[in-house]
């Protein structure tokens, strides 16, 4: 059954008090440009610097959680678990907090005693006339200019790392910048691979290995065997971390700078540091 109002509209074509009501009322009609001010709330610098210090604090409060150790007692755990397997491997692990639009940190590094015999690296640079013949010199593999894109896209010639003079870099970079980029090989003025002295890099590569992060900012590298002493260990433990520590901006010293601004680097932070071994379980260290 009709509700009166209804039967009213119904038997009165115009119906134009009710409609009137209705339009009057819509958000349509009381919409009002001079009071279109946005409702978001913008938290302050001071609210929103509070709200990292909770974040920090309580991010400090779940690790607490853990247990940790120094490096001489994860080295003694280590050792017992692998008493059977003297050529087991220590395995050290960074973990790293990169953001987004941040490179993954890389370096090399010369460890006191390696771990395991080094594979040669295989040089190829781009440079031409004085200093094409003193990176011959010094050992570089393969030597030339532009003639060599060709080859280093279709696979042809093969390098582990490319070193480049400021000369030819902008030459090489439209063909290059994309195909190199992702394999981490494209010469860089930050990495220092864009150079003069390429005869002084190439001298600095026979003497050490590289590192590099991965996608997550995590670093993984062997740094001893069982069979080393524990002052061995702990010296390979340092200096490696030494180096990880120069490339993620966390030593603050003279060679920590920014070549391009002069300003120092940017920090990435180091979030956790764990040894661990072939069979062994990943041991957290707090004296890093």
């Amino acid at each position: 059954m009709l509700s009166p109002l209804l039967r009213q509209c119904v038997s009165s074509p115009p119906c134009t008090a009710s409609r009137a009501r209705l339009f009057s009322t819509s958000v349509a009609l009381q919409y009002n440009r001079k009071n279109n001010a946005s409702t978001i709330r913008v938290p302050s610098k001071k609210a929103q610097a509070a709200k990292a210090r909770r974040k920090a604090l309580l991010a400090a409060k779940e690790d607490s959680r853990f247990l940790k150790l120094t490096l001489e007692d994860a080295i003694a755990v280590l050792r017992a678990v692998e008493v059977a397997s003297p050529k087991s491997t220590y395995e050290l692990t960074v973990k790293t907090s990169v953001g987004n639009g941040v490179a993954v940190p890389r370096g090399r590094v010369n460890l006191p005693r390696e771990a395991k015999a080094k594979t040669e690296d295989k040089i190829l640079v781009f440079a031409e006339g004085r200093i094409a013949e003193e990176a011959k010199k010094a050992g570089a593999h393969i030597v030339g200019g532009t003639e060599l894109i060709d080859g280093i896209l279709t696979n042809r010639i093969r390098a582990t790392t490319i070193l480049c003079t400021p000369a030819l870099i902008r030459a090489i970079t439209p063909k290059l910048g994309r195909f190199l980029g992702p394999l981490g090989l494209m010469p860089s003025e930050r990495r220092g691979t864009v150079t003069e002295d390429i005869a002084g890099y190439i001298q600095k590569l026979h003497g050490s290995s590289e590192w590099r992060a991965d996608r997550t900012g995590t670093i993984r590298a062997p740094i001893a065997t069982m069979s080393f002493p524990v002052e061995d260990v702990a010296n390979n433990f340092r200096q490696f971390l030494l180096s990880v520590k120069r490339a993620t901006g966390n030593l603050k010293d003279s060679e920590n700078t920014d070549r391009k601004s002069g300003g120092a680097k940017p920090v990435t932070p180091i979030t956790r540091v764990l040894l661990s071994s072939s069979k062994g379980p990943g041991i957290r260290i707090e004296d890093y």
